[in-house]
């Protein structure tokens, strides 16, 4: 009888032992799963950044520059008629004459 309740008490232990091996060993698999992913994932990455060709431009850089200072000085020529004629009650289009601006250096460098 003794041996039968020892064994009965053995067991138990017996199975918790077991459970704890067998959630170690998951918990090693998982890890090692994770682990060979994570690899996958970084071999997928550097494969990528290998095979990645070179970004098609709509707009070639050199195309871009020269679009701002189109815009740029058509904001000035813009300006300058708003101001002169609008602000300054002249016609607009006389802003865009040399002879105006001639008028105006000579005013602002008037000797005396």
């Amino acid at each position: 009888m003794v041996t039968k309740q020892m064994e009965r008490q053995q067991k138990p232990a017996e199975k918790q032992s077991r459970k704890q091996h067998r959630e170690k060993q998951l918990d090693k698999q998982q890890k090692g799963q994770r682990k060979e992913q994570e690899k996958a994932h970084e071999q997928k990455g550097e494969k990528r950044r290998k095979s990645r060709r070179p970004r098609l431009r709509i707009l070639p850089i050199w195309l871009r520059v020269i679009i701002v200072l189109v815009l740029a000085a058509a904001a000035l020529v813009i300006g300058l008629m708003i101001g002169y004629g609008v602000i300054g009650n002249g016609n607009p289009f006389d802003a865009l004459h040399k002879e105006t601006w001639q008028h105006i250096v000579d005013i602002v460098k008037k000797e005396k």
